[in-house]
């Protein structure tokens, strides 16, 4: 039992991002080998529709008593930072929840082997696939937002060769092609403006974007200005990120709390993280360098937006 968890661990580290086992380093011409490895990835344009649950009914279900908002607790003294409604932030945290307390579970049905990490778990489909992990789950919760809020011009992102694939063009019946630092656009009739098909995109997305790519199109943001739906990233080969989904002050001091949310490798359910320092799963935004949550250390640099 203990060689399969150190086995385990060892897997996590070496295999974070891209859907490759790639190793870190700064010199160019590695970078470069790095990419292009990640890019070696087959095209996956079809879902498998009959094991995704989560469609368009799952945007009701915000309305419900079982969402973040509704389940996570604020400490005495503290209260929410009020965000606009239809604004991403009030989206996030109206996410809903599985209920009780369940495990972890990673795309092929299995256990995530770290139990101990995650305070609540998502109601959000991993699929079954291994693409869903950490950049992939951030970049799927900011695309569902602007789809049921009908912002479809806003849903972009880049690929790990640094092209630009818009959402836009996939609706109106383009399927993006890599093919070295660029992209071709063909003609498909599978894209269109179904949810189905957008679902088709996000997939797309998972194979060629990771968090190199993620963390060139953000925006960094001092840690203290910090808002719902930033993201801590770690842009590498392997790399990390999670996304902030929740705000708090105390009314009296002004000090303020925050909560994080991550998917892993391998692609697992969404799930708010514990503070491995604290029994509340809430993290204190103060001076220090780093944030350390239960399976990767950030600094406070590492803190980022979306444009």
């Amino acid at each position: 039992m203990k060689t399969l968890i150190i086995l385990s661990v060892l897997f996590l580290f070496i295999n974070c991002d891209n859907h490759t086992s790639l190793t870190h380093n700064d010199s160019s011409e590695s970078l470069q080998k790095q990419i292009d490895v990640a890019l070696e990835k087959p095209i996956i344009v079809e879902p498998k529709i009959d094991s995704i649950k989560y469609h368009l009914e799952w945007i009701d279900s915000f309305t419900l008593e079982n969402t973040l908002i509704n389940r996570v607790e604020v400490p005495n003294g503290f209260k929410r930072i009020p965000k606009k409604e239809g604004s991403f932030s009030h989206w996030i945290r109206r996410l809903p929840l599985k209920k009780g307390n369940p495990k972890v579970m990673l795309y092929n049905g299995e256990e995530k082997w770290n139990q101990e990490a995650n305070a609540f778990v998502f109601d959000l489909d991993v699929g079954d696939r291994d693409l869903q992990q950490c950049a992939d789950a951030a970049m799927r919760i900011r695309a569902e937002y602007l789809f049921h809020t009908k912002q479809y011009n806003q849903i972009h992102f880049n690929y790990t060769n640094g092209a630009l694939v818009q959402y836009s063009k996939w609706r109106n019946g383009y399927m993006p092609v890599p093919k070295g630092k660029t992209i071709h656009w063909v003609k498909k009739d599978k894209c269109n403006k179904s949810y189905k098909s957008f679902k088709s995109y996000m997939i797309q997305v998972f194979n060629y974007a990771g968090t190199y790519s993620l963390s060139k199109e953000l925006t960094p943001v001092k840690y203290e200005d910090m808002k719902i739906g930033d993201l801590l990233i770690y842009g590498g080969f392997p790399g990390h990120t999670v996304l902030v989904v929740d705000l708090i002050v105390n009314k009296n001091t002004n000090e303020k709390k925050f909560l994080l949310a991550q998917s892993y490798m391998p692609a697992q359910d969404f799930h708010i993280l514990k503070n491995p320092n604290s029994d509340s799963p809430w993290y204190q935004l103060n001076n220090d360098e780093i944030i350390e949550t239960p399976e990767w250390t950030f600094d406070t640099t590492q803190l980022m937006r979306w444009n």
